[in-house]
């Protein structure tokens, strides 16, 4: 088992409790436990990382035992339904909120610290005391907010569905081009500057899927950009440039265009379409 968790990046000494046991995966916060495994017999054992939609079983030593096997997948088979259970029941209680929250906010304060640090308009956001809140839809429905925080930090409701979600600036109707960015404010200071529509995927991850439902959405004639950020620090740190590299996985899953930000020569510290606003206006940057 270990061997096999190895595999997936997870380093561990598991337990034979015969309880499913959970992990942190590897590619999320810590405190994360999105993996999990069972030790089911000296033989068999499964294991699987939900958002990863891993689910494998293993044969830890000695001759194979079909029938342990079988029971093995049977199990976790009966694991991910009820994490999908469980996982479907937040996301509709984290709605709920969301549409109570999104009901009772006010405009958004144009002069909220955040929003002055930027520089940009309100636009759409609410406000709740000192959070901003962006919605957040999936399939038209809202499901979740993005909470902004005067100090720039930004969180969704706890339990809330993230994948495949976006928030829109601008109207869809009646656009020739689309354009698709990662962030609230990078979307805002495109739309600032070409007056385009500016769907907001939240992260890198999420560009890809939310550029597909909008491709499927738009009429063939309507063109997409994705607008990525350049995480240019990234391969400094031995990491991949995530913000350019998704923005252009993305960008060809759909046949859309790619458009990254310049920076200025002196600059080593932009990274979006907002930073270089600020820049440029002499304001600095950032959060």
């Amino acid at each position: 088992m270990a061997e096999a968790l190895a595999r997936h990046g997870v380093t561990l000494a598991p337990r034979a409790s015969g309880r499913f046991e959970r992990f942190d995966a590897p590619d999320k916060p810590k405190g994360n436990g999105n993996g999990w495994y069972r030790i089911h017999s000296p033989l068999a054992a499964s294991l699987g990382i939900w958002h990863l939609d891993v689910n494998e079983v293993v044969t830890l030593h000695g001759a194979s035992d079909p029938e342990a096997a079988a029971q093995a997948r049977l199990e976790a088979m009966r694991g991910r339904e009820c994490h999908d259970r469980e996982r479907q029941q937040r996301e509709v209680q984290a709605a709920e909120k969301a549409r109570r929250w999104w009901a009772e906010a006010r405009p958004a304060d144009p002069a909220h610290p955040w929003l002055a640090r930027k520089r940009l308009p309100p636009h759409a956001l609410r406000q709740r005391g000192e959070m901003l809140l962006m919605p957040m839809y999936f399939e038209g429905d809202l499901v979740n907010l993005e909470r902004i925080f005067p100090d720039g930090s930004k969180r969704t409701l706890s339990g809330g569905r993230v994948k495949g979600v976006a928030s829109l600036i601008g109207e869809l109707a009646g656009a020739e081009r689309v354009l698709v960015a990662e962030g609230w404010s990078t979307a805002a200071a495109l739309h600032e500057a070409m007056g385009a529509p500016v769907v907001v995927a939240r992260n890198a991850d999420n560009l890809a899927p939310v550029a597909r439902r909008l491709r499927q959405r738009l009429a063939a004639e309507v063109g997409i950009t994705l607008c990525g950020d350049d995480d240019r620090h990234l391969p400094a740190q031995g990491k991949a440039n995530k913000g350019a590299v998704e923005a252009r996985h993305a960008a060809l899953a759909i046949g859309g265009d790619l458009l990254m930000p310049s920076f200025c020569e002196c600059c080593d510290t932009c990274t979006d379409f907002a930073d270089v606003r600020l820049c440029r206006r002499g304001g600095g940057h950032g959060e």
